[in-house]
């Protein structure tokens, strides 16, 4: 787990100047219990915002991505209009495989498609590292974000090894990614050369976003619902290990998400560490599994992220209210809680919907989580 040294960072870097190290995302992340509760929304960039829409008009996917300007004004859209306390780096997780020269556009309606799929030992052998002058972009981008941002901290974000493989060996996506943990089984050193090749790339895209002035780094583990304990601790904990390692000596806090990620939550935890050691500070909790629940399954010692339902975003506001009080009450358990969703922005949200969902978790402050544990269980 990281502590609040930056040893590597640029005497530059916003952790460093101390523009960011007394927010309340970053104390949050980091155990304390901040007066203003953050809280911010994976997807938060994009598409439910009509701004963004109008932004978007004739430019592909990952070429916004990789257009320095465009990527910082997507960034920086719902940090005006909803008053998060952090922005997200708008990216794309196949961004860092595409850098290493693999062939994957985002198709509108379907996802990442990839040219030709990697399903043999010599298609992992051919793929390249990742030069970190390719990076150039996405270094130029963070800059670009962070000088607009001032107090508020900048999160940097990476697909994990298991997700990016899953999209590799598919071809684009699928529902049980059944090729991909056919080779985890059939092939198991083409395997792990393959995770380790996605490790090295995922990482080197965190890397570069934190030393570029990123105050937080998240590793986003689409598919990790689709593997079993077992599989997970012994064929892709490790993988992930590594990719967060890229940015172990940086100090910056580090939180692990994943979509179905219950069953695995400890593991993400600790990733092969002993259980009493943490290898990351937060973890992100998606909407399955109730925020006191989840505190039960990782320990006291670790900052849980989420866990509102996406779908509330669409219910009637005393609705979608109920559940957001009840989601930070149960966060209570936690040493330190981030508000977030349990998974993305529905593209179909409204966007006043999330402003007020930010006003509300802002008025109940850190002290609406003492009575976490109390009183009648709702849920979740």
């Amino acid at each position: 787990m990281t502590d609040a040294t930056t040893p590597a960072l640029p005497d530059t870097h916003p952790l460093v100047t101390g523009r960011t190290s007394g927010s309340p995302l970053v104390r949050a992340l980091r155990g304390d219990r901040p007066e203003t509760l953050p809280v911010w929304f994976m997807r938060q960039a994009g598409r439910s915002l009509p701004e963004y829409r109008e932004l978007r008009v004739g430019t592909a996917m990952l070429d916004a991505c990789l257009d320095p300007a465009l990527a910082s004004e997507i960034t920086l859209q719902p940090v005006r209009r909803h008053g998060v306390d952090a922005g997200i780096f708008f990216s794309d997780i196949v961004v860092p495989i595409k850098l290493a020269g693999v062939d994957v556009e985002i198709v509108p309606g379907r996802g990442p498609v990839l040219g030709s799929p990697i399903r043999t030992a010599a298609d992992v052998d051919a793929l390249e590292p990742l030069d970190p002058a390719a990076l150039a972009p996405i270094t130029e981008a963070v800059q670009r974000t962070v000088a607009e941002l001032g107090e508020k901290p900048l999160i940097g974000f990476a697909g994990a090894p298991f997700t990016l493989a899953a999209y590799l060996v598919e071809g684009g996506p699928s529902k049980d990614h059944i090729r991909a943990r056919t080779m985890m089984h059939a092939e198991p050193e083409t395997w792990a050369r393959l995770l380790d090749w996605a490790a090295g790339v995922s990482g080197a895209f965190l890397r570069a976003q934190v030393t570029a002035g990123a105050s937080a780094a998240q590793l986003f583990d689409s598919w990790v619902g689709s593997l079993s304990r077992a599989d997970y601790v012994a064929s892709v904990a490790p993988h992930s290990a590594t990719a967060l390692a890229h940015v172990a000596d940086l100090g910056v806090p580090r939180i692990h998400f994943g979509v179905g990620s219950g069953e695995v939550l400890h593991e993400m935890t600790t990733m092969g560490e002993p259980a009493d050691t943490l290898a990351v500070d937060a973890v992100g909790v998606d909407w399955r599994v109730p925020l006191d629940e989840a505190v039960r399954r990782v320990g006291p010692g670790v900052t849980v992220q989420g866990n509102v339902d996406p779908a509330m975003l669409a219910a009637p506001w005393p609705v979608l209210e109920a559940h957001v009080r009840d989601v930070v009450r149960r966060g209570g358990a936690a040493r330190a809680h981030v508000v977030n969703l349990g998974h993305g922005v529905p593209p179909e949200t409204d966007p006043s919907v999330l402003t007020r969902v930010v006003e509300l978790v802002h008025s109940l402050g850190s002290g609406a989580a003492d009575a976490a544990g109390d009183g009648e269980e709702t849920a979740a």
